[in-house]
């Protein structure tokens, strides 16, 4: 699945397949400036920064269980985030300093470090990282993802997959082929 924010007319974090089908809304209501997502990809929740409300929530992949993690002005001063084991990570834009916040109580704000510049932010590390597993984009025997001539987008789960162009071709009637 790919998550995503939007705040243009009607605010709210989505969700879809890769390859763009199956867009749904998990939250659309009290909500009006979200402009970071995180993953939880273990426990299956979405984190997001609401910088109009000053508020960063949760829920789970359905749009369940929503919860307010903190609130308060200084929200409205964070870009990027990332969640790793107990804790949120974000940037304070006018310090340029790395935060830790506890995600389950909000109260447990460190700063880490200071940065030069810096707007997003990314935890790697090995036990955020999924097994890969066989999925419908392998290359075939030709090389081509998928049997795709150009790109090969997971669709709705890791066994089925959809053809996209590059710009300036179509798609021909197998489904797989670009002219």
């Amino acid at each position: 699945k790919l998550f995503f924010t939007d705040y243009g007319n009607a605010a709210k974090v989505e969700r879809c397949d890769m390859d763009g089908m199956n867009r749904t809304w998990i939250v659309d209501s009290k909500i009006e400036q979200p402009t970071a997502l995180a993953l939880d990809l273990i426990n299956k929740y979405v984190y997001w920064l609401d910088i109009y409300l000053e508020s960063v929530e949760v829920v789970d992949y359905q749009g369940r269980r929503r919860q307010t993690i903190t609130k308060g002005r200084q929200i409205r001063h964070l870009c990027g985030l990332a969640v790793f084991e107990n804790y949120l990570y974000t940037i304070h834009s006018d310090n340029l300093s790395i935060l830790r916040i506890n995600r389950y109580n909000g109260t447990d704000v460190q700063a880490l470090a200071r940065l030069d510049n810096a707007k997003e932010i990314r935890v790697y590390q090995k036990r955020t990282q999924a097994a890969a597993r066989s999925h419908a984009c392998e290359a075939d025997p030709y090389g081509m993802p998928g049997g795709c001539s150009h790109v090969c987008l997971l669709s709705s789960s890791y066994k089925a997959r959809t053809c996209r162009c590059r710009t300036g071709f179509i798609l021909g009637s197998d489904g797989r082929s670009c002219k």
